[in-house]
């Protein structure tokens, strides 16, 4: 897992900013995850840390496109 701050959530997609200062954009949350912190709609998540657990989906009819999903967070 690794600490990140949540900065928005804009037309599908999911800004978080790591401690290594760099952003990261996913496409997907694990609905466990949006059911204990509703990312989409709850504007005081925005600024808040988390420890992030993500993984990396290739998509198999183009190999090399990419997507990112959240597994898990916690707050710190």
């Amino acid at each position: 897992m690794i600490e990140a701050v949540f900065l928005s959530y804009k037309d599908g997609y999911f800004k978080f900013l790591f401690e290594s200062g760099e952003d990261m954009i996913f496409e997907e949350v694990h609905p466990r995850a949006l059911k204990q912190f509703d990312l989409k709609n709850d504007k005081s998540l925005v600024g808040k840390s988390f420890r992030v657990s993500f993984v990396e989906v290739i998509e198999d009819s183009e190999e090399d496109f990419v997507i990112y999903r959240i597994e898990s967070l916690k707050p710190l």
